[in-house]
């Protein structure tokens, strides 16, 4: 009889593995789009746009280029680069069709247009001419089938939407009616202007978000992305919350350069996931605890996902700032999840994991020690005075001069000069420094263009005055109160977040919901970030939750269920930007809006706050885990949730209520453990 009857066969391993990989490469397509996949020739082409591109983007950041040229060359060449790189249906995949080379020179020819029309171009914004107009329809066309190959149906049809309310204002019923503009009003706004399609979005993307990516793929491309991943599986060691404490930490070191959830997620769970089940997680917590980690990446500094350079752009704060606000509910982010691996070891009755052929601590360290250097240059550059743009190019920079510390991290191969037999293309191709350049320049495709079409929809708000009338909406219905504001203003970027990516769903609700947070008094500031902390939510969120989604085809989970522990993970975190809503003292959470706003406070009252603050996660990761030291009962739960309320929302008198109900839930939790010990 076959000793290994019952086994999957080889072929059945790899059968499943890459049925697996096709699952992966899907949710990370439906976040990215369904890109050609080009050899030879074609790959060559496409790959020197990209890099021209990419040098171009450092040039501006060297040298003064003007705004409008800026803002119109950095379209052009993403729209160019996606009509190149995404086919029209996925039947037309991998080929290159006539109908793209002409999407792709329509906007090449709109931004020499545009140049050589200088000053009389934009003076003409209120009355263009019918060529003014045909160009200007072309390119917003052009936007949303690039929208639409990148991204999916959803935001074309919220775009669509909001055009359709400048245009047909005067039809809408009262309180949402205005005059309405004809078609030339319309798109003069935005195509000549600066309001439209070429305004905020686009020159954060164009000046900050294309450098950063640029930066990203350097690290990447030099190693530094399985450094981080091993230096974490080192360091945690093989206790039973050695696992769920290297997810984390290893999320956090890999996310912060990269901003993107999915990819996050996908990089960690493929290597991650065999040792969590040996550890003894869950299929669906295990892809929960994946996913919520992967969106980590979204609120890590130095990066922090796209939406923070908007942030910095519409308040016009330096980025540094924005970083340092997102210092403390990031610790809160990331101490969340550590506590919920805690409970988890306890829960679960989780066993050591031992991880095979990981090199030690020191000596990964001391070997490559120069990618932590990179990943910090760019935040020590800040310090020194310089601007966000000139930080990320040295730091860029930086990064390609440590990658020749070592052979195997060189971003140009030392072995590029000896004599090959494969063809020159193919060998340049290869070379760590383009794959970095291309990388930086298609990896920023997807958010450019959601930017250059978010600048539709912000274009339409200014123009009809939309976001005053529903500021005055959401207050009206929320009868004056900041509690229930803040609360429809998360259902509201939750639900916005549910049918459009993290950057647009911020864009959106910045300009239509954050001015009823405003006018009760909330800081501008705080107003802008509790909205990027709720839209960063609609990552975990269906039908859009794709790092959920991602995870559950590594780990074989049901992807619902794994949605589901994603929320458990990060909902007790994602309670924290009511803090520095509510709570005039709470804007200390977020460091440089206390200074703004508390004045002569101490740094111990911002020390109290942060505490109190994660007593509350502690409190709410204890109910929503249904358990603590040991399985909290009916009567525990209930206390556990009137503390994370009263921390949280810190009403009048109520921190030192929900103090007591924390301290009494622990002691009771701590007789019990005994017993059962």
């Amino acid at each position: 009889m076959d000793d290994h009857q019952g086994e999957p066969s080889p072929w059945a391993k790899e059968t499943a593995l890459t049925d697996i990989q096709k699952k992966l490469e899907a949710y990370i397509e439906q976040e990215e789009g369904a890109s050609h996949r080009f050899q030879g020739i074609p790959l060559l082409f496409v790959c020197v746009l990209a890099v021209l591109m990419s040098l171009f983007h450092l040039y501006a950041a060297y040298e003064i280029v003007p705004t409008q040229l800026m803002r119109s060359v950095h379209v052009a060449m993403v729209l160019a680069l996606i009509f190149l790189l995404f086919p029209v249906a996925r039947r037309f995949r991998d080929q290159l069709h006539w109908w793209d080379f002409c999407f792709a020179l329509v906007p090449l020819y709109i931004a020499w247009y545009m140049y050589a029309g200088g000053d009389d171009f934009t003076d003409r914004n209120t009355s263009p001419l019918a060529l003014d107009i045909g160009l200007g329809i072309a390119l917003i066309v052009l936007i949303l089938e690039a929208v639409r190959r990148t991204s999916g149906w959803v935001m074309v049809i919220v775009t669509s939407g909001f055009l359709f309310y400048a245009l047909l204002g005067a039809h809408f019923p009262q309180p949402w009616t205005h005059k309405g503009y004809d078609l030339g009003r319309l798109v003069g706004h935005m195509f000549m202007t600066l309001e439209g399609i070429f305004g905020v979005a686009v020159d954060v993307s164009s000046s900050l978000i294309v450098l950063f990516s640029i930066f990203g793929a350097f690290l990447q491309f030099s190693g530094a992305g399985k450094f981080f991943i091993d230096f974490s599986f080192a360091a945690m060691g093989g206790r039973p919350t050695g696992v769920g404490r290297t997810v984390v930490l290893a999320s956090f070191l890999l996310g912060g350069p990269s901003g993107s959830g999915v990819a996050t997620t996908v990089t960690i769970g493929t290597v991650a996931y065999p040792m969590l089940a040996k550890a003894g997680y869950e299929k669906n917590a295990a892809g929960g605890l994946l996913a919520a980690a992967g969106l980590g990446a979204i609120i890590s500094p130095p990066v922090l996902g796209a939406a923070a350079f908007l942030i910095a752009e519409f308040l016009k704060l330096s980025y540094l700032d924005v970083l340092l606000m997102a210092c403390i509910p990031t610790l809160l982010f990331y101490v969340s999840l550590f506590i919920m691996v805690e409970i988890d070891a306890r829960k679960y009755g989780m066993r050591d994991a031992s991880f095979e052929a990981v090199e030690s601590v020191w000596g990964l360290a001391s070997r490559y020690w120069f990618h932590f250097f990179s990943l910090v240059s760019i935040i020590v550059f800040m310090l020194m005075g310089f601007s966000p743009t000139m930080s990320v190019l040295y730091a860029t920079g930086v990064s390609l001069l440590t990658s020749f510390f070592r052979a195997d991290t060189s971003l140009i191969p030392y072995q590029l000069l000896k004599p090959s037999e494969r063809p020159w293309y193919e060998r340049i191709l290869d070379v760590g420094l383009i794959k970095a350049l291309q990388g930086g320049a298609v990896g920023t495709l997807g958010v450019a263009v959601t930017c250059a079409c978010a600048g539709l929809i912000v274009g339409t708000v200014t123009l009809t005055g939309l976001g005053l009338k529903f500021s005055g909406i959401v207050i009206e219905y929320a009868a004056g109160s900041l509690l229930l504001t803040a609360i429809y203003t998360a259902l509201i970027v939750w639900v916005v977040g549910l049918a459009v990516p993290v950057t647009a769903s911020y864009i959106i609700c910045a300009v239509v919901a954050a001015p009823a947070l405003i006018k009760l008094g909330v800081p501008d500031f705080a107003a802008h970030m509790f909205i990027f902390y709720y839209a960063v939510l609609s990552e975990v969120s269906p039908p859009t939750a794709l790092s959920p989604f991602a995870a559950a085809a590594i780990t074989g989970g049901d992807p619902y269920k794994t949605t589901l522990q994603s929320w458990k993970y990060t909902l007790p975190a994602f309670l924290v930007p009511f803090v520095f809503v509510l709570d005039q003292q709470g804007v200390g959470l977020l460091l440089m809006g206390s200074m703004k706003a508390l004045g002569d406070a101490s740094m111990a009252s911002i020390a109290w706050i942060s505490l109190s603050t994660a007593l509350g996660i502690l409190a709410m990761s204890g109910a929503f885990q249904g358990w603590l030291l040991v399985r909290v009962n009916l009567l525990e739960r209930m206390l556990l949730i009137f503390a994370g309320i009263a921390l949280v929302f810190r009403f009048d008198y109520n921190t030192s209520l929900g103090i007591a109900a924390l301290t009494i839930v622990l002691l009771w939790q701590g007789l019990r453990s005994r017993q059962q010990g």
